[in-house]
């Protein structure tokens, strides 16, 4: 059993300054003896008798605050288990919460300058802590990457824990913005797993506030600074530190020598100790003088030496427990612990203390590590009482997205409660600062976001974020600290949609959270097929295909609920009970929908999808292709393009096209495009040819397993990033060669030859990735030679397209359409910075633009464990643009939108699947897919 990270939070205590003559350092190895019973009660103790914060800056931008009439969720776990949810006021000032409750008194008002006090009338808005990101590269893997900041990862070792990584931390990092904006406030910035033992933020890691100081340093954005950063003789303070066992480390040596290294770097830690316990037994004794010996430290292993004196609270999860109890130190998160659901006792085992367990909802099985995760694991892991915390392992996952984490955690099983501690007081409490953040309570930070709506609800985003008690969001104009934000003014009254205000329904998964456990991970996914009459009852909608177009071709009246018959596959009858009779003595099998809907099934693309099953496992995918531009192509392809086929290298019933059928994603359009990641990434010309393929077959010979055998040709146009290695192509020969190909200057005897003119005429489309809108420019001139050329129409899609909003209508004049990668951007690239982030930073979003601007638009994943996430990105998309497109256009981005634009020809209107939602349509977080109606196989897959 493994996991990828684990950290180890250590505390410290501040001796006073003028501690005796014979060095600061002895006092704190003394204090530590009394340090575990002072800790904890020191410190909460601390947070309840501040007035002010130690953070406090004074000045026009650090205002008092009284929320009113607000929904409070404090957090805080009452004696029956739940969370106190308070409606009433909040008043903050001086950094901290002052007051929050019903009645608050008077007279803390009356102490006030009214002059300097904003009332914010929240009208039941939803009012939280601020959300802290647990595992997160924000300032350390600058947005954009640039090789000039590249500061997450060290080769000199496994073992460094004397590095310090706020030394590489970039205060001024777009990112910063964008996270705060969608109410991150705390951030616990690790590095690179590629050490055992290292590569922390101050001695070890640290924890950060976003919002930029006065100071401007990366010291004054710490939380709580250690003694050997900025000693004040404050109260005991945590340190932390990174603790990896996973394949990263493995250019280091095996698993084996990972933990030798890590047991021979604690042995001489242990040696350090003893000898500082016998230096602290002479003082003790009385027969030590000053000047005859110095005190035993060691700058190399002090930070080790303080984990073993046991005052440390914790961050393969077998060895991570053993060593904790070999060398007794408890650990206080395990992350990335894609499998810890499947070992909850060998978690409770480790040394002193139950560790929460730190993963993302969906992100599993990219590696072998991570193979046997599940999406349903934190609702199991609660079950358990383990606590649970949802991250976001920025950049795999960007820091915009953490709050979705917690709303896909929530949909799967885990409690509304739970969910939202997970991004709020449990990272706090494993980061040992649950005293002053992640709750909303008399003496903490006022660390607080207010929101539109339900914070589980999809879409919800921060009106209101305040750090320290200095409001973040929104910026205005003039305050010139916004990088994207264009400043609309700031509101000090908020309407909430009160059609929004509670927590969306949770549908029922424990069928599946069973099997996950019940076959260690490894369920069978395959749905049960019927061949029988079904009937669904209770249906709200029924949507279905036209020939270009999704069609509502029933809509249930208010609460008549209607009926849909299906014989063989097909619907047969879709009405209301009065319409639809069933009759006859046929077997049939009833389903009850519970005003739930049935559409069309969903279409996926921009993964590897069926053409890998380990990302990080080479053997299980088709290996790496051959860039024209910067290796030469084998003579035996006869062809100096290389051009290849993805349906040549499919790998059919992946556990990854298996859970996106389960998802309602039935169609996948796959290209032997790797998505960019960091140090993994593959920037070749041209990728061949896409394939379009069933995600519920088992083979490529079962009938309509292939959709499309070709679809479309696939070329990516970039700048070489930040850390590429070997080769790079410069764009203005990328553009050379695309063009001498779309001319037709090569072979026609060759497939390079071939499907470059059948791209240039448009007989199937040109699909290229690309992201910069002066490329996207360049591209738009480029068809037009190539049309006046050849006489052609050329097909042109740009896929992910992260500054296409730029040039909405000259895309829509050039009728190039474009496959939107990700709703929520940052950018990853250079090629990325100027993106268009959506609320609460802009009013509108890339989306809203292009529908708006009549551009042909589509949505697409980056790797195939997202291909699930469809349906989310759906109900996201459907939120933005409510005002831009009706459910009818939404639909289409994942279906005849994105079909049309790669050229998906094999879909027949009357055989295509459909599936059904309980409780709801793909809109909604409340809603699950029960079936599958698959008119091809005469069958419904019930699931």
């Amino acid at each position: 059993m493994s996991t990828e990270k684990a950290t180890v939070l250590h505390s410290e205590f501040r001796p006073p300054r003028s501690a005796l003559a014979f060095s600061r350092r002895t006092l704190s190895v003394l204090w530590l003896l009394l340090f575990g019973l002072l800790t904890q009660s020191s410190l909460a103790s601390n947070s309840w008798k501040r007035t002010i914060s130690d953070r406090y800056e004074p000045g026009t931008r650090n205002m008092s605050y009284l929320i009113t009439n607000a929904t409070i969720f404090t957090g805080v776990k009452e004696k029956d288990g739940n969370v106190r949810v308070v409606t009433g006021d909040l008043l903050m000032t001086n950094g901290i919460i002052h007051a929050l409750g019903e009645d608050i008194p008077r007279d803390l008002l009356a102490e006030l300058d009214p002059r300097e006090l904003t009332i914010i009338k929240a009208n039941g808005s939803w009012v939280t802590p601020g959300l802290v990101d647990i595992n997160s590269r924000l300032g350390v893997v600058s947005s954009p990457p640039l090789h000039g900041s590249d500061d997450w990862d060290s080769t000199k070792g496994p073992i460094l824990p004397w590095l310090r990584s706020i030394d590489g931390l970039h205060t001024r990092d777009n990112a910063f913005e964008l996270a705060m904006a969608a109410g991150v406030t705390s951030a616990h910035i690790l590095t690179r797993a590629s050490n055992s033992i290292g590569w922390f933020l101050l001695p070890l890691t640290f924890v950060i506030k976003l919002r930029r100081t006065s100071k401007g340093s990366a010291l004054s954005m710490v939380v709580d600074p250690p003694q050997d950063l900025n000693y004040t003789g404050g109260p005991p303070t945590w340190r932390h530190l990174l603790q990896s066992c996973n394949e990263e480390t493995k250019r280091y040596g095996n698993r084996m020598d990972m933990i030798w290294s890590m047991r021979s770097a604690y042995h001489e830690a242990r040696k350090v100790m003893k000898a500082q316990d016998a230096f602290c037994a002479k003082v003790e004794a009385g027969v030590w003088e000053p000047g005859m010996d110095s005190f035993p430290d060691s700058l190399q292993w002090e930070i080790l030496v303080d984990v073993l004196r046991g005052k440390v609270k914790a961050v393969d999860i077998d060895n991570m427990v053993r060593l904790s109890n070999e060398f007794g130190f408890p650990l206080a998160a395990f992350l990335h612990a894609s499998e810890a659901y499947l070992v909850p006792a060998l978690i409770n085992g480790s040394y002193e203390s139950v560790p929460a367990v730190a993963l993302s909802s969906t992100n599993h099985r990219y590696s072998r590590e991570s193979f046997r995760g599940s999406e349903f694991a934190p609702a199991i892991l609660a079950s358990y009482n383990l606590p649970i915390i949802m991250t976001t392992d920025q950049p795999v996952i960007n820091p915009r997205q953490l709050i979705d984490e917690a709303r896909k955690a929530y949909h799967l099983g885990l409690s509304a409660d739970l969910a939202l501690a997970s991004v709020t007081s449990a990272p706090s409490d494993a980061l040992g600062l649950g005293y002053r953040m992640g709750l909303l309570q008399e003496g903490y930070d006022a660390d607080i976001v207010m929101w539109d709506s339900h914070p589980l609800q999809i879409g919800a985003a921060p009106v209101h974020v305040w750090i320290d008690g200095m409001r973040q969001i929104p910026l205005t104009k003039d305050s010139g600290r916004s990088t994207y934000s264009i400043g609309t003014g700031v509101t000090d009254v908020v309407e909430p949609d009160d059609s929004r205000m509670n927590a969306p329904g949770q549908p029922s998964y424990w069928r599946e959270r069973q099997d996950v456990v019940d076959w260690d991970g490894l369920p069978p996914l395959r749905g049960r097929g019927e061949g029988s009459r079904m009937v669904f009852r209770n249906v709200k909608e029924v949507w279905t295909r036209s020939r270009n177009r999704i069609e509502e071709s029933f809509a249930a009246d208010k609460d008549d609920l209607g009926i849909v018959i299906v014989e063989e596959g097909k619907i047969t009858c879709a009405g209301t009970p009065d319409d639809c009779i069933v009759l006859g003595d046929q077997p049939t099998v009833d389903v009850d929908l519970n005003g739930g809907s049935i559409s069309p099934g969903l279409l996926t693309f921009g993964s590897p999808l069926g053409l890998e099953e380990i990302a990080n496992e080479p053997s299980t995918a088709d290996g790496k292709i051959f860039d024209a531009l910067t290796v030469d192509v084998p003579s035996i392809f006869h062809d100096v393009g290389g051009i290849v086929r993805a349906f040549d290298a499919l790998i059919f019933d992946t556990r990854h096209a298996r859970m996106a059928y389960r998802f309602g994603v039935t169609i996948a359009t796959s290209t032997l495009a790797k998505p960019h990641r960091l140090y993994e990434n593959d920037d070749s010309f041209v990728w061949g040819l896409s394939t379009t393929f069933s995600t519920n077959a088992a083979h490529a010979l079962e009938p309509q397993a292939i959709v499309q055998t070709e679809t479309a040709l696939h070329v990516r146009i970039s700048r070489p990033r930040f850390d590429v290695r070997g080769p790079a192509t410069s764009v203005s020969s990328q553009l050379a060669a695309l063009r001498r190909l779309l001319y037709g200057w090569e072979s026609r005897d060759t497939d390079t030859g071939v499907y470059f003119r059948k791209a240039a005429e448009g007989v199937i489309p040109l699909v290229v990735e690309v992201h910069n809108a002066d490329i996207m420019a360049s591209l738009i001139m480029l068809r037009a030679e190539v049309d006046a050329k050849i006489g052609g129409q050329m097909r042109m899609v740009f896929t992910g397209a992260t500054e296409a909003w730029l040039l909405a209508k000259e895309l829509n004049q050039a009728r190039v359409g474009v496959i939107l990668t990700s709703l929520k951007p940052v950018a990853a690239t250079w090629d990325q910075r100027r993106i268009l982030p959506g609320p609460p930073l802009t009013n509108e979003t890339a989306l809203s633009i292009l529908l708006n601007s009549g551009v042909v638009v589509g949505l697409g994943v980056d790797h195939p464990q997202m291909a699930v996430e469809t349906r989310f990105q759906l109900a996201q998309a459907y939120h933005d643009s409510m005002t831009s497109a009706t459910a009818r256009e939404v639909y289409g981005l994942a279906t005849t939108n994105l079909e049309r634009l790669l050229g998906v020809k094999g879909i027949d209107p009357s055989s295509a699947d459909l599936v059904a939602f309980d409780r709801g349509s793909v809109f909604n977080l409340s809603s699950k897919v029960v079936a599958v109606i698959s008119p091809q196989r005469s069958q419904v897959d019930i699931l």
